[in-house]
């Protein structure tokens, strides 16, 4: 008996004492030839944008807004949390945290439905270009190119966190659009280092049209045809003080950045190339015009705003103001 109980301890402590498997960020990857032939259709095609654009803006990119419309579907295989239930409250809140890493952008992203979907072999064994994703998106996928459609779901067969279809893909598959993510890595998700929603934020971040800020395969090339991110030939892991995988180029590796591999507390920005780029990329393919608003303040009653370029307007007897921009916007071909 005595034999057999340590047998088991045994068993015990090799289980625990086995290597955790690291997760897999993002599934997507772009081989330089193919990086090479999609920019160069890129630069074609965003010029026939330009040209057909129903609205354009003259004046600060502030005053515009690239609104997004979200579809999430819940892929479930029981309702319990490990079954990958998640709440509507739970999905609000990843469309906050979306908002907040986006906020510097001018892209805004808005929930217009949700679906919950209990199967098993969806949950646990989706993955890019297979018969099951094949078969869930057939099923669930709404909307046109301007949707965004995000499934959830277990990847309990292939240690993955996401991955995402471009822009440019539309076309050739429009069922196929959208996003996959790892159920638990929302705000507050059980997966360690990857649970403040930032697998869903570097997603969208190729949803919008961006590639990895580091060359798929390991060169110190350009490899995301953005101008202000360095040429990196490495991805990140964990969050390290400080990388430079390519000493002879200018800069750091963009440790920080959405689309690079680091852990989420690391990722904390894009950058204004990375957001041109993406205003760019929904123009061209996903028909997505950046339109103007009015941002509001509430202010406290006889607060003004020392604003030199800016006129402050009371629209009301309380506290809700307008800004006013001084110089002209102009609307073409509405």
């Amino acid at each position: 008996m005595f034999g057999s109980l340590l047998v088991t301890l045994i068993a015990v402590v090799s289980v625990l004492a086995a290597p955790v498997t690291e997760l897999n960020r993002c599934a997507n990857s772009v081989t330089p030839s193919e990086f090479i032939a999609l920019e160069s259709q890129f630069a074609i095609d965003y010029q026939l944008a330009i040209a057909n654009a129903t609205a354009r803006v003259t004046g600060p990119i502030g005053l515009r807004r690239w609104t997004v419309h979200v579809a999430w579907h819940v892929i479930q295989e029981s309702t319990t949390l490990t079954g990958g239930s998640i709440s509507n409250d739970d999905i609000s809140s990843s469309i906050s945290a979306l908002n907040q890493h986006y906020a510097n952008t001018g892209f805004y992203f808005v929930l217009d439905g949700i679906s919950t979907t209990t199967n098993s072999d969806w949950f646990r064994s989706v993955d890019a270009g297979n018969s099951q994703q094949t078969a869930m998106k057939k099923a669930l996928h709404v909307g046109d190119a301007r949707k965004l459609n995000v499934y959830s779901v277990g990847f309990k067969n292939i240690g993955l966190l996401g991955y995402s279809t471009f822009p440019w893909d539309y076309k050739g598959n429009p069922t196929d659009d959208g996003v996959v993510i790892l159920y638990s890595s929302i705000p507050g998700g059980s997966t360690a280092n990857y649970n403040q929603g930032k697998t869903l934020t570097h997603e969208v971040g190729h949803w919008l049209g961006l590639y990895h800020v580091f060359s798929d395969v390991g060169s110190c090339t350009d490899n995301d045809a953005v101008a202000d991110t360095p040429i990196q030939s490495a991805k990140t892991r964990g969050c390290p003080s400080s990388q430079d995988s390519c000493p002879n180029s200018p800069g750091l590796d963009s440790i920080h950045n959405f689309m690079d591999y680091s852990d989420d507390r690391c990722m904390t920005e894009f950058t204004s190339g990375q957001a041109e780029r993406m205003k760019a990329q929904v123009l061209t393919y996903r028909g997505i015009e950046g339109l103007p608003y009015i941002p509001t303040l509430t202010l406290p009653p006889g607060v003004t705003i020392p604003f030199p370029t800016l006129i402050t307007k009371s629209v009301s007897t309380t506290s809700r103001w307008l800004i006013v921009p001084t110089f002209p916007i102009t609307f073409h071909g509405l």
